[in-house]
């Protein structure tokens, strides 16, 4: 089976457990996930699963893409994205893997773009202390301070500067799952995840 699916994050909330407590979650939309390929050893060199998510038009496809969902006998979707498996198992071209794949209580790995902050000053992307603030200092609180030696002549690779920050691929490992609706295709994580609401999210057991 697959072990993984593709959702879209829809927002945070807090739910309660059975003892009363307030758990922060994460809402995501996952599946359901139309199988559009399955690679194998012979052919391909591993063993994948490739699912689909949210069907769009066609004329947003290009052809060749819209062949390969013809092959499946599928709609165009706007996401395809790979799952490594072991053994595909029962699953075939168009059969669907929804969110039930996932248990209560288990755990599972989630990657997705982390929020872009656009141009930011070192002073905030690399979460920079600042400079003295006392009697006799210039206003030299933000900057970046040295850079390094002073006969190189150069600034050396790898120095933290400024630039753009976020829009980053994230992997967040051992989520826990809190809640699983199958009818709605919800899955609850505890905590957050990375991206904003809307960002396409990969979750996968936690092997």
């Amino acid at each position: 089976m697959a072990m993984g699916i593709i959702g879209e994050k829809l927002g945070m909330t807090r739910v309660f457990n059975k003892e009363g407590y307030s758990i922060p979650v994460t809402v995501i939309q996952a599946g359901p996930c139309p199988v559009v390929q399955i690679k194998n050893q012979e052919k391909d060199g591993y063993t994948a699963v490739q699912l689909g998510f949210k069907e769009t038009k066609k004329k947003k496809v290009s052809q060749p893409l819209i062949g390969h969902f013809a092959k499946a006998k599928l709609e165009p979707l706007k996401y395809l994205r790979e799952f490594k498996v072991q053994d595909p198992g029962e699953l075939t071209l168009g059969s669907e893997v929804k969110v039930d794949i996932f248990k209560e209580g288990g755990k599972v790995d989630i990657t997705g773009m982390s929020k872009g902050k656009g141009f930011a000053s070192a002073f905030k992307k690399h979460n920079f202390s600042g400079g003295p603030k006392t009697h006799g200092q210039k206003d030299y609180y933000r900057a970046v301070g040295s850079l390094g030696a002073t006969d190189a002549g150069r600034v050396f690779k790898g120095k933290r500067m400024p630039g753009h920050a976020g829009n980053n691929q994230v992997k967040m490992k051992n989520l826990e799952v809190i809640r699983v609706d199958v009818e709605r295709n919800l899955i609850l994580i505890k905590g957050a995840v990375p991206g904003a609401k809307g960002t396409i999210l990969l979750i996968n057991k936690t092997a």
